[in-house]
């Protein structure tokens, strides 16, 4: 349930009427004249130069006509959510077509086995050549056959929602779009959701007009199994996001992503200035810290579900044990999960924190600079053959313990004057804790990754990871990832109560 494109952010630059005059005032409908007022400020709002990228994209949306999502359950870009729950009821077995919808002449459904190799490999291809690049086309995400094989086929997996378009001719695979059962919390309410995404199109496909009958067609096999919402994350505008999350990147290797134009090229003393800035130990600083292992999955799960429970708003619930063995469990160019021993508690976990490898292929050797969220055009850039993709590390879910058990004394609940004043002493102190630890973790997760070989460290600005990167060098992109939910309205999520990492 994307848009046209992919279902990923789109890489950007690193640093962003009606009613009528006889009509009696006492029946005037506030609510539209409410929404007229909003649609004539953005229109002035989009075309603003001084107003940020960000705030043009968000103006100029409100007033976009959006031919297929007008038509589906989600809120209206206009719309000021009130209250969070579905916007329409489950549907009856009679009401979901058994039959997939009509495709093109020329082209057939089928389904891709993940667990077959040669499916595999054309899935991958597809992916490979046609999914998400920069709009200069200089770089294209390249996802293995092992991460691909992590993303989709997790416990619970079903087979009918890895749906393909097939050449009827040909039997060349030419589309795909995915889906994945996840159990998510909304604030207090837990729901059975799809996870949709990897919607592709062959690059001569783009101009019919597919992405819809995908959407649809994946939609009415979720419904079949009686599941009727979903979650998706898209960097374009649609109607209409839940929450706006920013792009952010640690350079590791700063000479390569300058040499291959990923990011500014810098000279002389700029340059060293600019890596001496970011170097990094060796070795780990956290006591405890090592590699997870299976003995670790049941703690590591409780440890994660308490900490996205005490600290977000949108948040999966991973149920089994067998969830966290699958997403957590190293896997070699995959993902890497680092757990820590608790010093105060012999056999027990304080802590655990993880990232995922996603690199990019070098489609060009230079021309411009991006990465996902990042976006230079640097001047007097030397072309290097000899690289021919960029290895970056994603930061996937951490925990940390949140129970520190901060107390104040007698003097200090005098102090505050208040029982209010009190309470938010006593969690900002929490917050100095957990900061401190987050940073810390993260802080070795970087030292592992550029030890093992990553060119560049990415993460958003969701869960607590403003907390620590500003001390720890990254910086902003103009990239954006928008989440989105299919037939569930929900109210505003700030970015840092985003609890869900979607890759």
């Amino acid at each position: 349930m994307a848009d046209d494109g992919a279902n990923k952010a789109n890489p950007g630059k690193q640093q962003a009427v009606e009613g009528s005059s006889n009509v009696p005032a006492a029946s005037f409908d506030t609510d539209k004249l409410r929404q007229l007022i909003q649609q004539l400020e953005a229109q002035s709002l989009s075309r603003d130069p001084g107003a940020s990228k960000l705030q043009r994209e968000e103006a100029a949306e409100k007033v976009a006509v959006h031919e297929f999502w007008s038509t589906q359950p989600v809120p209206k870009s206009s719309e000021e959510v009130k209250d969070d729950g579905p916007l329409h009821p489950p549907l009856a077995p009679e009401q979901i077509p058994k039959d997939p919808y009509a495709l093109p002449e020329g082209m057939e459904w089928c389904l891709i086995d993940i667990e077959v190799e040669s499916e595999m490999k054309e899935f991958h291809d597809l992916l490979l050549n046609n999914y998400v690049e920069d709009a200069d086309s200089m770089f294209r995400f390249n996802y293995s056959l092992e991460f691909l094989r992590w993303a989709l086929l997790p416990p619970g997996f079903n087979k009918d929602w890895h749906v393909g378009v097939r050449s009827s001719s040909t039997k060349e695979l030419i589309a795909f779009i995915s889906g994945i059962p996840v159990d998510m919390m909304v604030r207090d309410k837990k729901i059975r959701m799809a996870e949709i995404n990897f919607l592709c199109l062959h690059k001569d496909m783009r101009s019919q007009r597919m992405a819809p009958l995908l959407i649809k067609e994946v939609t009415r096999r979720v419904h079949l199994v009686g599941i009727f919402q979903a979650v998706y994350t898209v960097g374009r505008l649609l109607p209409k996001p839940v929450s706006t999350c920013r792009y952010f990147h640690r350079s590791l290797n700063p000479k390569k992503l300058m040499d291959t134009g990923f990011s500014q090229k810098l000279e002389g003393a700029q340059l060293a200035k600019t890596v001496s800035s970011l170097w990094l130990p060796t070795l780990s600083t956290t006591p405890g810290l090592r590699p997870m292992r299976k003995g670790d999955v049941g703690q590591v799960r409780k440890l994660l579900n308490r900490h996205l429970k005490t600290r977000y708003d949108v948040l999966p619930v991973f149920v089994t044990d067998a969830e966290i063995a699958h997403w957590f469990l190293p896997r070699e160019g995959v993902v890497s999960t680092y757990v820590v021993d608790d010093a105060e508690a012999p056999g027990k976990l304080s802590d655990f924190i993880s990232f995922y490898s996603l690199p990019s292929s070098v489609l060009k050797p230079v021309g411009g600079a991006r990465g996902k969220g990042v976006v230079r055009k640097p001047q007097g850039v030397k072309p290097q053959p000899a690289y021919t993709s960029i290895n970056a590390a994603y930061l996937f879910y951490y925990g940390t313990k949140t129970d520190y058990g901060v107390t104040l004394t007698e003097d200090e609940k005098q102090a505050c004057g208040s029982q209010k004043k009190a309470k938010e002493s006593v969690k900002n102190r929490e917050n100095a804790l957990i900061k401190s630890r987050l940073t810390e973790l993260a802080r070795d997760a970087l030292i592992s990754a550029k030890q093992a070989g990553f060119d560049v460290f990415n993460c958003l600005d969701m869960m607590d990871n403003s907390m620590f990167t500003r001390e720890l060098k990254f910086g902003p992109g103009d990239g954006y990832l928008r989440y989105y939910f299919y037939n569930y309205r929900a109210r505003t999520v700030s970015a840092d109560k985003i609890g869900f990492v979607m890759l």
